[in-house]
Formats: structure tokens, sequence, C-alpha cells
């Protein structure tokens, strides 16, 4: 409109002006007043023409424009469906494992982690499941005692220390008589560090761990550079691996008779990378009640999950919630270990 503002002027000035315009012939050629008004008639048609195709045009851009709006609904109906049957698998993997373990009889969720809590009954033993969906790292660590090197606390102290939602022993220890001092077996991670360096896997002993994707890692590891490369971010050591990729492992004699049946903890996986730590009582350090590592074996079969470390047992199992002693410690009391397994809401 702007560019044919200026004709519009002209012919309205032409058509309804009733000044008179004095111009003498001799300095202007003689041009005929219906000329003019025939060629501004001729304009103002053209005019009107280039608005008509102006409106089109207009018109076609708005039809354009409602196609591409109506398209781009589909397609984002498109993409939320696709979503939803991209995840479907594993909603249906996550719903045969929930099978396997019951209803649960506790359920603590935030934006960090998904904890669901499990009773486990059986015939020489009752225990407790606890399956984490890790949301973020900052939802589950491992921490020395009392973020020190040679000291000890219970699971329970440490839970409190470090305001966690929940607690589960993790590695071995091994023990200085002459200083008191209780130190982590073999190869431990936190923070990403060596606490005392790497040390090669020798008789049944194994590292389990996180590394930085929250995957579950574990195995004998020889040469430091093969465990560097899983980029492990804490962890620890103990025997005798139970289950590898879905495949029950030989279970050294000793570790079937000393003793036969105890407390146990295990930590395991899926394949969606959940955790599943299974935490069994013992009652006593005899033997004569808890579970042994074949029945465990079959229950974490029975469980579907794909690899599993059993870690310290006996008087050292222990598992916190809510800052309650859930299992029925071995010793009477939660032992002091060197090493914990924490969550955190």
């Amino acid at each position: 409109m702007l560019a044919i503002a200026p004709f519009l002027g002209v012919f309205i000035l032409l058509c309804i002006s009733t000044i008179q315009i004095n111009i003498s012939e001799s300095r202007l050629p003689s041009v005929s007043i219906v000329s003019i008004k025939e060629q501004s008639e001729g304009m103002l048609l053209d005019l009107n023409e280039a608005k008509i195709q102006i409106d089109g045009i207009h018109s076609s851009l708005s039809n354009l424009f409602e196609i591409y709006n109506k398209s781009a609904d589909t397609a984002n109906q498109l993409v939320h469906v696709a979503s939803a049957q991209v995840n479907k698998p594993g909603i249906i993997y996550d719903k045969r494992i929930l099978s396997k373990l019951g209803s649960p009889i506790k359920h603590i969720q935030s934006d960090k982690i998904d904890l669901k809590l499990f009773n486990i009954v059986e015939d020489h033993y009752r225990g407790h499941a606890l399956k984490v969906e890790l949301k973020s790292m900052e939802g589950m660590d491992m921490v020395l005692a009392k973020n020190e090197l040679g000291k000890s606390e219970t699971t329970l102290q440490a839970v409190q220390r470090t305001g966690a939602i929940a607690g589960i022993n993790a590695g071995g220890f091994a023990d200085d008589f002459r200083t008191g001092k209780r130190y982590p077996l073999s190869t431990t991670i936190v923070d990403g560090n060596y606490v005392t360096g790497f040390e090669a896997s020798f008789k049944d002993l194994f590292f389990v761990g996180i590394n930085d994707n929250g995957k579950l890692i574990g195995g004998k590891f020889y040469q430091k550079s093969d465990l560097d490369q899983l980029q492990p971010k804490f962890g620890a050591t103990f025997v005798p691996i139970l289950i590898q990729n879905q495949i029950k492992q030989t279970i050294p004699q000793k570790w079937l008779t000393s003793p036969k049946r105890a407390a146990r903890t295990v930590i395991a996986n899926y394949k969606n990378d959940h955790l599943l730590f299974l935490v069994t009582e013992g009652q006593d350090t005899q033997g004569n009640y808890g579970a042994s590592l074949i029945e465990m074996q079959d229950k974490l079969m029975e469980l579907g999950v794909i690899d599993a470390y059993n870690l310290d047992g006996g008087g050292s199992t222990s598992f916190v919630l809510n800052h309650s002693i859930i299992n029925q410690p071995s010793d009477g009391n939660l032992r002091p270990l060197s090493t914990h397994f924490l969550f955190f809401k």
C-alpha cells in the first residue's frame, strides 16, 4: 500500500479538485485532460488488480501457515507416540522384574533416585531386596568410614553423618591389630580415585562398583588399564563372583563351607542398568541359619539379574533405610566397617 499511495493521491486530486491551473501553452505541450483521466483510470485498474493479487497471496500464505501448524501438531503427536513405543519395551521389562519381586513394602523416589524395597522369604532364610534406579549420579556413592583411611563406622553412622536416605555395607576389610585400624580390602575406589592404589586380582577376589555413567562394572582385573577404561566412579573388593552374563559362576569350595549358611549382601544389575541389592538375615555366625551362596545364586537367577557379586556378609551385613536398621545383625549390633554404599534422595 505504501508503494501505491502516491498514485492514489494524484488520482484523487485530479478527480475532485476544482482549482483551475493555467499553464502557458508556449511552455508546456498540449495535453488532453481526457487522456490524463483515461491514464489514471488505467492505473487505478492496475492497482486494483495488484490488490487482488496481493489479497490472493495473503490468503495463500494464511492457508500455508494453517497447513504448517496442523502438520506440526501431527508431527508432535507422532513423536509422542514414537517415544511411547520406544519406551514400551523398557516398561514391559521393568514390569517383569517387579512381578518376580512382588509388591514393594516401601517406595522412595526423587529426581535423583528411585528405591523399591521388597521382602524375601525362603525356606532357610529371610531378607530384603532393594531395587535401585539411579536417575542421577548424585543418587548413590560409596564412602570411606568417617572419610578417612583406616577408620571404621557402622552403616547407620555413615548414613547419619552424610544425610543419606539408605546405606548398605560394601567391600571387605583387613585389620591392623598393631594400630587398631581397619582398612578396605584390596582395590578400592572413592570419588574416582584409588584409595591405596591398584592391586591386581588374585585368588577369588574381584572388584565391583559403579562407573561414571551409573552402570555396574565388575570382575577380575589384572591390569590397571583394564579397569580404568571402564571409568570407575567408586567400588570395592570381595569374593566370590556369583553370576556373570546370566551364567552362574563356579563357587570355590572354601566359600561353600565357611560358613555354609550366613547373612549375605549381594549387589547385582539388570539389563536396563537398574541395580538390585539382596540382603539376607543370618542371626548367628555358626552357619546354622541364613542363605548358602548356591541358594543366593538360585534366587538371583530367579529374579532375572545379569551380573551378581557377593559382598562382605555375616556380621558385616548391614542395611539401613530411613535411619532404621532393616536387617537383624548377626553380631547383635551393626559392625563398624571401612566402606559403605550410600543412597541419597
